[in-house]
């Protein structure tokens, strides 16, 4: 069978057609990505629902003030109008999805250098409140650096030294126990191995040795070269290739005129078609023993067999493997775990992310591994097949108690995301073939393999890994998490902005005052402080103990109570602050601009000086890290320098209604600013030693 999408490198041939269009495998995998609904974000979700909230408040208020003030209090309709528009200004932070966007493309930048190559700006957040990370093994959590350490065939045991592709170290035998026919047996394996190759093993110009083609036929290659035995030329005359879902692979070849049917593939699946030999001595007890004890020291294990075949022999199909076949012998193949994997998964430990392997090795193979790296406890896991028979509720248990899934398929992966989403979590599924897209569509994070990926898995996944390196996935949830904090801290900055300028204009209306500020300053408060302070704090760092501490739950409101809180706090307190500055101002004898321009700069002051109180959520601002962020100080000058110009400028007085101040006047906006920033420094002390109280009486 040829599939449509198969690259003819040469030749000529008559075909039949056998499907089209949604019928061929290209097809079917096209209508089951299509088929998997697109998931919003954690955080699209959350300011969806945030925006709609303020907007209808924020509307609903200005109405309400534009009634109070009219019958009320008998504002004339124009003033009451410019003041209640003011107010809708005021209030809505317009600035804010500029300012989430540039933090999401900052951490974007990030990721990139990081080998994280982000292919969605939301995804980002979305990677902070990762709970589940589901990993491929091969060259994720392992080096995808596959080498023979042993073979068994069926007259003798031997050792392989060396490591890597290089072909240096030697085949030795490993016992005594070897029959008379021990090197024809040897022989005919290797001869199988380096049939049923596609691989091709070369040396580099700076003497590397390198595979092109799959890492397991690769090592079959090197472990050829290490031998001193001359193998016979051979010609391919049919081959069934490797796939997935019969797992092995097959070649019909002529060697010395004579022609021989080879098959390597997994173990379980070469046994099942010796046993239907009778006329070959094989013994399956025996067989499945060494292999569970080689995959239960983490190896990978092949099996080997072939049959003679008769000379009018030209092509071959799998029924032609159901009977004849001799057994050769096993080989254990070693692909040691990634150092920093193993660092990663602990990493994740502590962050309360669960880590699960799903890999189409064997199931003690899966389980040796994943102890090694500290996934699962080495005794359980689950295989495909076993998958296949549960119902979802069934799966949905199993999904959540069992870290290991062993020969497990593109469908079981799909069942697999679908069921712990079900469950709650937020999940990251890792994919390198085209039958993986339809999973990683549907995961809330789709990591695709950059090296060894397919360009329909990469076009599918959220995420691509530059490296195929595990603990790029943590460094990318680190990451994730300094985004959503760095969100957290900007919001918790501009909404008491917001707010404070709304109590300003509700205050004035509700006690028939003259509004403090005009319309157009408070329009200019707003863009400066969205276009230069906010900005800082998209670039703050990660904070100690971000990775400590379990994933926020998704269903979680984008403000917690204590946000409500602080945000209605420090609105109240500018607010109603900078009201009674403009009363007690007028009192000594402010009037007109002096008065505008000091009230305007205090305001903006008090929010400047806020902006290092946001710096840390409950930790004190000045710490070892207070430097550490060199935005913040850069968008604190830029605002310097424009207010400055909005005071001394003649043509920025005549539009916005301001006057040059003198000297001792800053002091009032400066006094204002550490007022601020003082109480809201105590407040966090206190808040902070509440909520642990709270946390510990539950």
């Amino acid at each position: 069978m040829v599939f449509s999408g198969t690259s003819v490198a040469a030749g000529s041939g008559i075909g039949i057609v056998t499907a089209i269009g949604a019928k061929t495998e290209l097809g079917k995998i096209n209508q089951a990505i299509t088929d998997v609904e697109d998931l919003k974000t954690p955080l699209l979700r959350q300011i969806g629902a945030f925006g709609k909230t303020i907007a209808i408040f924020v509307v609903g208020v200005a109405v309400v003030m534009f009634l109070f003030g009219y019958f009320v209090r008998n504002f004339p309709a124009g003033e009451l109008l410019l003041s209640v528009i003011a107010l809708a200004v005021a209030a809505i932070p317009e600035g804010l999805p500029a300012v989430l966007s540039i933090i999401l493309a900052v951490g974007v930048q990030r990721m990139a250098k990081r080998n994280a190559i982000i292919r969605s700006l939301p995804s980002v957040e979305t990677l902070g409140s990762v709970s589940v990370i589901c990993s491929d093994k091969t060259g994720t959590l392992t080096k995808n650096e596959m080498t023979v350490t042993n073979v068994e065939t069926t007259a003798a045991r031997y050792a392989i030294s060396g490591t890597g592709y290089a072909p240096d170290g030697d085949i030795n035998v490993k016992d005594t126990h070897r029959t008379q026919d021990a090197d024809a047996v040897l022989e005919r394996f290797l001869t199988c191995v380096h049939i049923c190759n596609d691989a091709n093993l070369r040396q580099d110009d700076a003497g590397h040795w390198t595979i092109d083609g799959d890492p397991t036929d690769g090592c079959f290659l090197t472990l050829v070269r290490k031998s001193d035995m001359d193998l016979p030329a051979f010609k391919v005359i049919s081959k069934i290739p490797f796939d997935s879902d019969y797992k092995y692979m097959a070649v019909l070849a002529e060697i010395n005129q004579e022609r021989f049917l080879f098959v390597k593939g997994a173990p379980d699946r070469v046994f099942e078609m010796v046993q239907k030999n009778k006329a070959a001595s094989f013994d399956p007890s025996y067989w499945q023993g060494q292999m569970s004890l080689r995959a239960k020291e983490g190896e990978r294990v092949i099996g080997a067999a072939y049959k003679k075949v008769s000379e009018d022999v030209d092509s071959i199909g799998h029924h032609d493997l159901v009977d004849g076949m001799n057994f050769l012998g096993l080989a254990g193949i070693i692909d040691p775990p990634r150092e920093e994997a193993k660092q990663a998964v602990k990493t994740c430990k502590k962050a309360g992310i669960q880590v699960k392997m799903i890999t189409g090795d064997h199931a003690d193979t899966a389980k040796a591994i994943g102890k090694q790296l500290g996934i699962g406890d080495g005794t359980r896991a689950l295989t495909g097949r076993e998958l296949d028979k549960m119902t979802d509720e069934e799966l949905e248990t199993a999904a959540e108690s069992t870290h290991i899934f062993a020969r497990t398929s593109p469908e079981n992966k799909l069942r697999l995301v679908k069921a712990l989403q079900k469950l709650g979590h937020i999940c990251a599924m890792t994919g390198d073939g085209v039958n993986d897209a339809a999973a990683l569509k549907r995961a809330d994070i789709g990591v695709a393999m950059g090296i060894k990926g397919t360009e329909v898995t990469k076009d599918a996944a959220k995420m691509v890994l530059a490296d195929d390196n595990f603990q790029t996935i943590v460094h990318a949830v680190e990451e994730g998490r300094r985004v959503y904090d760095n969100v957290k801290k900007t919001i918790l900055f501009i909404l008491p902005t917001n707010g404070a300028g709304g109590i300003l204009i509700i205050a004035s209306i509700f006690l028939g005052m003259t509004m403090p500020l005009t319309p157009v300053q408070i329009l200019w408060v707003n863009m400066v402080v969205a276009i230069t302070v906010s900005l800082g704090l998209a670039f703050e760092h990660l904070e100690k103990g971000a990775m400590d501490r379990p994933p926020r739950n998704p269903k979680a409101k984008l403000l917690s109570p204590y946000y409500l809180f602080r945000i209605s706090f420090v609105s109240i307190m500018i607010g109603i602050g900078t009201l009674w500055m403009n009363s007690f101002m007028q009192s000594q004898g402010y009037s007109g601009s002096d008065l505008q321009t000091v009230i305007l700069q205090m305001f903006v002051m008090a929010q400047l000086f806020y902006l290092f109180n946001c710096r840390s959520e409950f930790g004190f601002a000045f710490n070892k890290d207070f430097f550490r962020n060199k935005a913040v100080f850069l968008v604190a000058g830029i605002l310097i320098v424009l207010q400055l110009a909005l005071t001394y400028i003649p043509f920025m007085n005549t539009v916005f209604q301001t006057t040059p101040l003198e000297l001792k006047q800053w002091t009032i906006p400066i006094l204002m600013g550490l007022f601020v920033f003082i109480i809201v420094e105590v407040e966090k002390v206190i808040s902070k030693n509440v909520l642990k109280h709270v946390r510990q009486g539950k």
